[in-house]
């Protein structure tokens, strides 16, 4: 008998599998879209309807929900408050869409991409400024007439 089931499992412990969920959520509000497995996108999809709900509603406690969920991830639960739930304002449901794509060769594994039904301007981030690459300090080489002087 299988009472009490709810959700899929993944063959994952609870907490295991609420990291897993956060992070592919936050993957696909920072990413617009994200490719994955067929199950595991089914599992989060439902998890997006509600996140996109409450981020069309606005207001401090649906805010706070979307926070706890994503792991007190600031950054991305501002970008879904601000410009992806803007993409939305005529849509009541159906947020998401899953596109099959081929099998994944190491494992078979059904593949979709699962993506907004509505272009999303996704914010990129401010350039991040060139790494200046600094010159290797030279090493002075010891010769003969050195260690005799030392």
């Amino acid at each position: 008998m299988k009472k009490k089931v709810f959700g899929r499992k993944l063959s994952r412990s609870r907490p295991a599998r609420e990291a897993l969920f956060a992070s592919l959520v936050r993957a696909m509000i920072v990413n617009g879209r994200i490719e994955t497995t067929r199950a595991k996108a089914k599992a989060i999809q439902g998890d997006l309807e509600k996140m996109m709900t409450l981020a069309k509603k606005g207001g401090v406690l649906p805010y706070r929900k979307v926070l706890a969920f994503l792991d007190n991830d600031k950054k991305v639960t501002s970008t879904l408050f601000q410009s992806t739930s803007k993409a939305f304002s005529e849509r009541s449901s159906g947020y998401t869409r899953l596109i099959s794509l081929p099998r994944r060769v190491g494992d078979n594994a059904q593949m979709v991409r699962i993506e907004w039904t509505e272009k999303i301007e996704v914010p990129k981030e401010a350039e991040k400024k060139p790494k200046v690459k600094t010159e290797p300090k030279k090493v002075k080489k010891i010769t003969k007439t050195d260690k005799k002087s030392v």
